[in-house]
């Protein structure tokens, strides 16, 4: 079966795109939203914690529109979209390492309690807990996946758009 690599018309394909980076904004202040629960309850402990917090992040992004002008008209200042990309930080690793920490149709860990990134794996169910909780049920990042540890590929629950983190 032969597949052929497209793209959708400018109009179109630049709706899915911001599309895409809003889902990236929220999704950066999902996970701000967490980080700031976990630092107040840090601050208010009374003894240090017996363990250490992932700090993660989502990649820089944004997006990059290219435009034409119309120089049938000397004096024409008018534009019109080319093409929209979204460009986002590139993350080194290989395809064979990725894992799955969490489905978005379930929200305990895929991998098992003696499997090696199983305590991340709950750490990330920590995080759509606090989201969940936090946002009264409307909204929590889901279907955890990545590769090594340093970095995750997420995919928003409502629009199933994959954006990936990173540690810090």
């Amino acid at each position: 079966m032969e597949f052929k690599i497209g793209r959708f018309a400018p109009k179109d394909e630049s709706a899915k795109l911001f599309r895409e980076a809003n889902v990236l904004y929220w999704a950066k202040a999902l996970l701000g939203l967490v980080y700031d629960f976990i630092d107040r309850a840090v601050a208010g402990a009374s003894e240090p914690l017996p363990f250490d917090i992932p700090r993660v992040r989502f990649v820089e992004a944004g997006l990059a529109l290219s435009y034409y002008q119309d120089n049938s008209k000397p004096a024409s200042k008018v534009t019109s979209a080319r093409a929209c990309f979204l460009l986002e930080e590139v993350i080194d690793g290989r395809d064979e390492d990725f894992i799955k920490y969490i489905h978005n149709m379930d929200p305990n860990p895929l991998l098992d309690p003696d499997e090696s990134g199983y305590d991340f794996a709950l750490f990330l169910a920590f995080t759509q807990h606090v989201q969940y909780a936090k946002t009264g049920g409307l909204i929590f990042i889901s279907d955890y996946q990545g590769m090594y540890f340093t970095w995750l590929r997420i995919s928003n629950s409502y629009i199933r758009i994959k954006q990936a983190m990173t540690s810090c």
